[in-house]
């Protein structure tokens, strides 16, 4: 507690050896940082010049690009000024922002996911109906949904959680996540009611929904000509992997709080590190290589460059 401006800072104890290593660190992170903006903003950009890739499809990708970065944003920095700083320390208020916007931004994840889902299900089950159904209105509407109902559930959580009475100073990771709770002196079983409500709305039910989907546009596929099969692969493949890959590593969230001191320091460490470095950057290489327009884009521009 700083007594002189009456805030209060939380420990970020998940670090390891950062006195020894701390540039090795600061040079990692800033490359990967860099490299995220760069080829997330270089797809975007691609899908935005092209007037070919304005289809409901790829402005669903661009958004859910920019969400990587903003969700990358929202850790990167604050990790490399902890990697030269002499304290690894966040204000209670700070943390509970950054709480609020990693998972608001994580579950915008799979609200977008399951609107491309929905799009790809008209696409090649209704396609006759595409054009009056996926409307730029419709678009919209998704996109304002995907960034606003997971904020307003998540906003509720973080809010009851720092106005809760503080007895621990001490967070068990590299940035304010779940553990943020367990700095609470008494446990609230409201707050983690709460909590899985939250995580079945903007995890779970989109996730099933998507599966369901997938299975529905497989079934449908597989009755159909081979061009809807080879059609289907192509454009529904990359938004499986990015999902796979999505929940994968949510599960390593969820592990990481519920194994916290089952588990040594450094594989902690490593565990958390991964829920912010893949992610961000497979989305663009996935949806680089495997969608055929942005391929064909891609291969077009860097054969310009030569």
């Amino acid at each position: 507690m700083d007594d002189d401006r009456n805030v209060t800072y939380i420990t970020l104890n998940g670090y390891v050896d950062v006195e020894k290593y701390r540039y090795f660190y600061f040079v990692i992170i800033f490359t990967i940082y860099i490299l995220i903006i760069f080829c997330n903003s270089f797809i975007v950009c691609l899908i935005v010049i092209h007037q070919s890739l304005h289809e409901p499809m790829y402005i669903f990708i661009a958004a859910l690009l920019v969400n990587s970065v903003l969700y990358s944003t929202v850790i990167y920095p604050k990790l490399l000024i902890d990697f030269l700083s002499e304290k690894q320390i966040i204000s209670h208020p700070v943390c509970h922002f950054q709480y609020f916007i990693f998972y608001s931004l994580g579950g915008s994840e799979f609200l977008l996911l399951s609107a491309m889902a929905y799009d790809r299900y008209v696409c090649i089950c209704k396609p006759l109906r595409y054009p009056t159904i996926m409307t730029k209105t419709t678009i919209c509407v998704f996109l304002v949904l995907a960034w606003l109902v997971p904020a307003s559930q998540v906003a509720g959580s973080a809010i009851l959680s720092s106005k809760r009475k503080v007895c621990h100073f001490t967070l068990e990771g590299i940035f304010c996540n779940n553990s943020v709770h367990k700095l609470h002196c008494v446990s609230s079983r409201g707050l983690s009611m709460y909590g899985v409500i939250i995580l079945l709305n903007i995890v779970f039910f989109p996730m099933f929904y998507i599966v369901f989907t997938y299975i529905k546009i497989l079934i449908i596929s597989y009755r159909s000509s081979r061009e809807v099969r080879t059609k289907a692969a192509q454009t529904c493949l990359p938004h499986l992997l990015v999902l796979v890959n999505f929940s994968l590593l949510c599960t390593y969230d969820i592990i990481i709080l519920r194994l916290e001191s089952d588990i040594p320091k450094t594989a902690r460490l490593i565990m958390t590190l991964q829920v912010v470095l893949y992610h961000p950057l497979f989305n663009p290489i996935i949806y680089g290589l495997k969608m055929k327009e942005i391929s064909k884009h891609l291969k077009r521009l860097f054969c310009r460059v030569k």
